[in-house]
């Protein structure tokens, strides 16, 4: 299809821009829910879910499901662990505690006490 840009006025090319972007928005979910049928097609002939997958991807079980604290708020799992002292974890959210932020110091970096 070919359309003549040359004879449209501004109006007409921001209504045609406008189509377009919600064309490619339709097109990009359609494509992402085929892929994710497709993907989970595959893990199933396998005896797997997704989510067994993406946890296997990630070299840890992740919880299922985030536990609540008395505030209402989700917990948060922590991420980093003090390699000195292993009870001593972090879950990247907020301040760095002092044992980070001297790891840091020290020359480390995050993806080497990363959990």
């Amino acid at each position: 299809m070919k359309v003549n840009l040359k004879g449209m006025s501004r109006k007409e090319l921001e209504k045609l821009r406008a189509d377009v972007d919600k064309a490619l928005a339709r097109v990009g979910e359609e494509e992402m829910k085929a892929a994710r049928i497709a993907a989970e097609k595959a893990a199933k002939s396998y005896g797997y879910s997704l989510e067994d997958l993406a946890e296997v991807q990630a070299g840890r079980k992740a919880p299922r499901k985030a536990a609540k604290s008395g505030d209402g708020r989700a917990k948060v799992a922590p991420k980093y662990r003090n390699p000195d002292d292993e009870s001593m974890t972090w879950t990247g959210r907020g301040r760095k505690p002092k044992w980070v932020v001297a790891f840091l110091e020290n020359g480390g970096s995050l993806d080497d006490i990363r959990i």
